[in-house]
């Protein structure tokens, strides 16, 4: 299988891709990020309260 050549980018074109990638790498830290903090949070028990609260 071969591939075509490579398409020429503008160096504008380069760094707006580069940025794309960079916020889109960022987007997905800050989603594993949450949710492994939902995880730990599932995960954990709360403790019992001594009393029960009256709303």
């Amino acid at each position: 299988m071969t591939d075509g050549p490579k398409p020429h980018f503008t160096s504008r074109a380069e760094a707006e891709l580069a940025a794309r990638r960079e916020r889109e790498a960022a987007a997905l830290r800050a989603n594993l990020r949450r949710r492994k903090d939902q995880q730990r949070n599932v995960a954990e028990p709360k403790p019992a309260p001594d009393e029960p609260q009256l709303d």
